[in-house]
């Protein structure tokens, strides 16, 4: 079973997202990079998946040449192969997203199952593994956190995979076809963490690269961030010692404690 998985280089966020003087981006200066959670799950089930069935798992991305250290970190968790489609810039819209990850995709042999992250950790567009899927022309399924294919046996193609996830009236449960793409979220299962051996290996793997030029015209112009007001509750002094012990009994009975 071949299996690509589709990973994104984004900045690692604190509860607090830094902004440029300008509000036009995410201030990256003081910030590390990862892989999303959802995209961290995915890597852990095709590792799953490959060792279960056979086969090989291709992580691919889109982005700079920074975006190599993501590719690195899934090739340390398990994955055999990775592929950078360059586009020169970090942030593309959802659809000359898709579009360059499906070049990255029919790069090489077609596999089995496309699996992606249900959203990115920073933009949380949503929609790139659906326009993935439709570039690839394969049926897609999303919001899943359960997932088993099932293989003839004695055939190394076709099969299903069926995948299910948390509906309003209860498990919704899938089944698809191979080849597809499933869009994956966090809690499908618990990623393992990269040994030491196999980020030494990693460090010395040879990564393909894919130039692809989006075209002019293309791509997400931001006009302005804004960070979401801070809702959290403030502590509010009561005063000091035993000056302080009428307005703990007014707080007491607005609780109905006294």
């Amino acid at each position: 079973m071949d299996i690509v998985v589709c990973i994104k280089r984004v900045p690692a966020l604190g509860s607090q997202v830094p902004l440029t003087d300008d509000g036009t981006a995410v201030d990256t200066r003081h910030l590390g990079f990862t892989i999303g959670p959802h995209e961290e799950c995915a890597i852990e089930e095709a590792v799953r998946l490959v060792a279960q069935h056979g086969g090989s798992v291709t992580v691919v991305t889109a982005g700079e040449q920074e975006a190599a250290e993501q590719l690195r970190y899934a090739l340390a968790m398990g994955a055999d192969r990775g592929v950078l489609v360059d586009i020169g810039r970090s942030e593309t819209d959802p659809q000359t997203t898709a579009e360059a990850l499906a070049a990255g995709v029919t790069g090489g042999s077609a596999p089995d199952l496309v699996l992606v992250g249900d959203t990115s950790a920073d933009a949380g567009h949503g929609q790139v593994g659906l326009r993935l899927a439709a570039a690839l022309g394969l049926p897609v399924v999303g919001g899943i956190k359960g997932l088993r294919c099932e293989r003839p046996e004695h055939s190394a193609v076709g099969g299903s995979v069926r995948a299910s996830r948390d509906g309003d009236a209860g498990t919704e449960v899938f089944e698809l076809a191979l080849p597809a793409v499933v869009a994956v979220k966090e809690g499908l299962n618990l990623p393992r963490y990269p040994t030491l051996p196999g980020r030494l290996k990693a460090k010395k793997a040879q990564l393909h690269v894919v130039a692809y030029d989006p075209g002019a015209g293309r791509g997400l112009r931001t006009v302005g961030l804004r960070t979401p007001p801070d809702r959290r509750a403030a502590a509010i002094p009561l005063g000091r010692g035993a000056d302080a012990a009428p307005a703990v009994v007014d707080v007491l009975a607005g609780l109905g404690k006294v």
